[in-house]
């Protein structure tokens, strides 16, 4: 049990290092017995009998409440990091870089009772018994040359985990005991396969209960848990690196020893009924698994390299799909808009964006809107990644010929009043999309382009006619996805001279703005979660003329901009300015503008927000 807490107040405590502050009190540091009241896990009867119960020299009050089932391990650190004024933390797999571990050596790590958990950017966070000792603090210092961020864990937690990543890191036999261990304790997942279902095969029999299996489950149940949209295997020279993909950004989540590649990328394609023995070309499969108690479905794709098959899984998690447009990121003025585009009887209305900004949960969202029993609503995606009550929806099978286009002239005989085109892809299929918003039909799809006014250009070079296009148009919407701050570590700063220039906020200097200081809860990034910016263009009488006359797009983004609309980088200076994301985020995602900037740079357009009114 972790030494040197509150829970024995007789021993004299380390200085604490300057990030911990004293979380009680005129300078007294709580106690463990006043930190579990204040925390709702013990009551003052229940402490007074515990206090009357615990013996002189025996176990620490934290203890022996474990031990009596009163209170958790995980309540207990919460406790201790109170009465300590540091973070606290239950160790678990997923939340450790394993490779960490040679930086200290397991003997030297057990006999510092800490453990290195990750690192970024030249800080290291280790979990520690004693987070407030300083000669341990300069120790880690010294052997790992490391800016040390110190956080709270139970000693028999972080010695287990030392023991058992020690075992797994020779590649001995211990890699089986650790695997089945894990799989034991935090793995509650059951794969139901919904797709080509049939008899189990004899590999499958042969890996059940594997340490392979337990592997996979738990790279699987740990990207769920921590709402990743990619899990990718990777083949290394020393092994198999496996990282998954959170709020756009790709993280080590683990590496398996040396040897098992092979094994875990067989297993993945196994459960996504894919052919095991074919390593030469790419292939696709799908699972679901029942995780967290919830169905979630995996797309799974794999891809040879030079050093052996890579495997990308793409998690489609439904809790993760938020439908209700206000959740979306949208502000007031721009979900107005384009609420009132939605409402137009027929017409086509695009979104716009590069792969991965969220457009097809924007149509999703549309559909939310649109969608009773009065409407017939009819979609053609590729593939169909969430299904929609009330709404029909086809998948494209291209090798058998239902292409986006034949769909759509077929989905035109199926008596629709709202159609849905996943991707808007050749010419063919534009043609058809125009004229069914010429024909009474309202027309949802996704286009590549850079910005709103981009759409128009983009359509007329796939050869759409601009009297045909400035009739059918209603409106477009462009989108990017900004990671949004982390609740946990929010704080203020000031950004540079440069960042408020490029934001067009040079008025702001010395205004304070948000960032996420970096936490556990965020993986150090300070950020958790994402967020849409919104352009929205809406057609009216003048632009529908423009388009008409096949203006050209920085003329179209003229006139937006005079009837008030927000480019893209403005709309994200406007989030930055209500603390929802960070100003060097805004820039970070809007940088693809390039249209935009040359245009601000030659003073075609007007300055980026004005900054009185953003304030």
């Amino acid at each position: 049990m972790t030494r040197g807490h509150d829970a024995n107040p007789d021993r004299p405590a380390a200085s604490p290092p300057p990030q911990a502050r004293p979380a009680h009190g005129q300078g007294r540091r709580m106690r463990v017995g006043e930190a579990l009241i204040a925390e709702g896990a013990l009551s003052s009867e229940q402490l007074e009998r515990a206090l009357a119960q615990q013996k002189p020299g025996s176990q620490m009050l934290g203890e022996m409440l474990v031990n009596q089932g009163v209170i958790s391990n995980a309540v207990l650190v919460r406790a201790l990091a109170r009465c300590m004024g540091v973070r606290g933390c239950s160790l678990r797999h997923g939340l450790l870089d394993p490779a960490l571990l040679k930086l200290l050596g397991p003997e030297e790590a057990e006999r510092l009772r800490c453990i290195p958990m990750f690192k970024v950017h030249g800080t290291l966070t280790v979990a520690m018994a004693e987070p407030q000792s300083l000669p341990t603090l300069d120790r880690l210092k010294t052997l790992t040359g490391c800016k040390i961020r110190p956080v709270l864990a139970l000693e028999p937690n972080i010695i287990e985990f030392i023991r058992k990543y020690a075992g797994a890191g020779d590649g001995g036999a211990d890699v089986d005991a650790f695997l089945t261990s894990l799989a034991e304790q935090d793995v509650e997942v059951v794969e139901r396969e919904t797709v080509d279902e049939g008899p189990s095969t004899d590999l499958d029999k042969m890996v059940a209960g594997s340490p392979i299996v337990n592997l996979v489950n738990i790279a699987f149940l740990t990207a769920v848990k921590d709402g990743a949209s990619d899990i990718h295997i990777e083949p290394d020279k020393r092994g198999t690196r496996i990282r998954y993909r959170i709020d756009g950004v790709l993280r080590d989540l683990m590496k398996p020893p040396p040897g098992m590649h092979a094994a875990v990328v067989s297993r993945v394609k196994v459960i996504g009924k894919m052919d095991i023995a074919e390593k030469r070309l790419p292939q696709e499969g799908r699972v679901r698994i029942v995780a967290e108690g919830r169905e979630v479905d995996l797309r799974v794709s794999s891809m040879p390299t030079l050093l052996g098959e890579k495997i990308v899984v793409r998690i489609l998690d439904k809790a993760n799909l938020r439908v209700r447009m206000e959740d979306l990121g949208f502000r007031d003025e721009p979900l107005k808009t384009f609420k009132r585009i939605l409402e137009q009887p027929h017409g086509l209305v695009l979104v716009t964006g590069p792969t991965g900004s969220g457009k097809t949960t924007t149509l999703h969202s549309a559909l939310d809107l649109l969608r009773n029993n009065e409407t017939n609503i009819l979609t053609v995606e590729d593939p169909v990644e969430y299904q929609l009550d009330l709404v029909n929806q086809i998948q494209v099978n291209e090798p058998i010929g239902l292409t986006f286009a034949r769909a759509l002239r077929s989905i035109l005989r199926q008596d629709p009043d709202v159609i849905m085109v996943g991707e808007i892809r050749d010419q063919e299929t534009a043609r058809v999309g125009v004229q069914a918003a010429l024909t009474g039909h309202l027309v949802l799809a996704t286009l590549h382009t850079n910005d709103a006014p981009g759409s128009v250009a983009r359509l007329t070079d796939m050869g759409i006619e601009p009297y045909l296009l400035s009739s059918a148009l209603n409106g477009a919407v462009a989108q990017r996805l900004a990671r949004t701050i982390c609740g946990a570590c929010a704080t203020k700063y000031y950004p540079t001279e440069q960042v408020l220039t490029d934001a067009g906020l040079t008025e702001h200097l010395g205004r304070p703005f948000r960032k996420g200081a970096g936490c556990l809860q965020c993986h150090d990034s300070g950020f958790q979660g994402r967020l849409g910016v919104y352009e929205v263009m809406e057609v009216t009488g003048t632009l529908r003329r423009m388009i008409h006359h096949a203006c050209p797009t920085h003329e179209l983004r003229d006139e937006i901009r005079r009837l008030g609309g927000l480019g893209l980088r403005e709309e994200g200076v406007l989030l930055a300015l209500d603390g929802k994301t960070s100003l060097e985020e805004v820039l970070r995602v809007t940088q693809v503008e390039d249209v935009l900037d040359e245009a601000l740079a030659a003073g075609a357009i007007g300055k980026a927000p004005p900054a009185k009114e953003a304030a």
